[in-house]
């Protein structure tokens, strides 16, 4: 089959117990921008101008289970993309000393051999966020 049915990723949903520290995370750390919502729900929409995020609030957050990305199936870790090394060095100046945010994998090429460079870490909230520059 040589058509494809589909044009890439429209938008990922991510469940966050707390939604206004993933907003801050997102908005004010990143610069995502809140596109819309439901507030019934709870639910808002960021954007970085590329990407859509919906982040939904946990219906009990209280009781809610973080991700276990070996043992459960889902989503392992949403990748953001970065405009070159100079752009992953800033981000990872910012995101690494944010509140709450626990380092996986400081910056290093992506596998051996490799020119693309990328940092892992948990942001608060415990999604594993992944911070990538292009593929070379």
């Amino acid at each position: 089959m040589t058509d494809k049915l589909t044009c890439g990723v429209h938008h990922v949903g991510l469940t966050v117990p707390d939604l206004e520290q993933a907003r801050a995370f997102f908005c004010d750390l990143l610069g995502f921008e809140v596109v819309g919502g439901v507030p019934d729900y709870p639910s808002i929409f960021i954007s970085d101008g590329k990407v859509l995020l919906t982040l939904w609030r946990a219906a009990d957050p209280l009781t809610a289970r973080a991700f276990d990305r070996r043992a459960n199936i889902g989503l392992h870790h949403l990748s953001l993309a970065v405009a070159d090394d100079h752009a992953l060095h800033e981000a990872w100046q910012k995101v690494s000393v944010y509140p709450e945010v626990i380092v996986d994998a400081a910056p290093g090429q992506i596998r051996a051999g490799s020119a693309t460079r990328h940092f892992l870490v948990f942001i608060p909230g415990g999604i594993r966020l992944e911070f990538a520059t292009p593929f070379a």
